[in-house]
């Protein structure tokens, strides 16, 4: 493992097996102010979540709107943000390296490269490659950052665990910081992860997930909820403007209510 220096080594000393970071991944400038302020350690960006404030789906922003993002985010809170960088928005281990040296200038603490090309897994001994070429620029320059490789077998239709583990056996040695395998689904699989590498791992979870204290306890590092809180955030509105079309009453907005005063706490207020 690299020897990182300044926020990266500060960032990464945050990932404890067994007393993992809870990383919340923000939607926008408000939803980060939202969490920092509620005490949060550090904070995630989520692609699919970005995407959605523009009225786009996962995989259909361009690198430049994603760099813009994370400067944004990295501008508007003090904790350590971290970047779902997509595939490095690349195929070649060289503009891999190029286009993650431009994330490390945004200021961020972090960025994740998955195998996941937007249409297919990356075949190995390319995923590695690319890895190897993310952590080129990760890790060296200036401004350093820690390199989550996420390995996207479980989520991509191929439910092959021990595929998934060497992937992110491999993606270790070739200087990976972190280890993600978005769609472990049971403490039994987080453990079968965890007791393979030797690297922090990161655990996302959802609806239907293990308790966090399981999921701790199975030796996470760091905890990420993807897109959900974009999506609670969008089905609120989604409840509280079919109330108003459909019954005519403010039940969900009464509620909502309930927390304005934390959030204009949050935008400064």
């Amino acid at each position: 493992m690299a020897q990182l220096t300044g926020k990266a080594a500060q960032f990464l000393a945050l990932h404890q097996p067994g007393a993992p970071l809870l990383q919340p991944n923000a939607f926008d400038i408000g939803s980060a102010k939202i969490l920092e302020s509620l005490g949060f350690g550090a904070i995630a960006t989520t692609s699919g979540g970005f995407a959605g404030t523009v009225g786009r789906l996962d995989g259909q922003m361009s690198r430049d709107d994603v760099l813009g993002h994370c400067a944004d985010l990295v501008a508007a809170v003090a904790v350590p943000v971290a970047a779902d960088f997509e595939n490095g928005f690349a195929d070649e281990p060289a503009q891999v390296t190029a286009n993650v040296a431009l994330a490390a200038a945004t200021g961020l603490a972090g960025c994740s490269v998955e195998d996941w090309s937007g249409s297919e897994i990356y075949e190995m001994p390319l995923a590695a490659e690319r890895i190897a070429a993310a952590a080129e620029a990760a890790h060296t320059g200036t401004t350093q950052l820690v390199l989550t490789a996420r390995a996207e077998n479980l989520i991509r239709g191929r439910d092959d665990l021990a595929d998934t583990i060497a992937r992110l056996q491999a993606y270790q040695q070739a200087g990976a910081d972190v280890l993600f395998a978005p769609g472990l689904r049971t403490v039994e699989q987080i453990k079968a992860v965890t007791e393979s590498v030797e690297a922090p791992v990161n655990v996302l979870v959802s609806a239907g997930a293990p308790p966090l204290a399981e999921v701790a306890a199975a030796g996470a590092a760091r905890i990420s909820v993807g897109g959900s809180l974009a999506i609670v955030a969008y089905a609120a509105l989604v409840e509280a403007a079919n109330e108003l079309r459909e019954r005519g009453t403010y039940d969900a907005i009464a509620h909502a209510f309930g927390s304005a005063a934390a959030i204009r706490a949050a935008f400064g207020a």
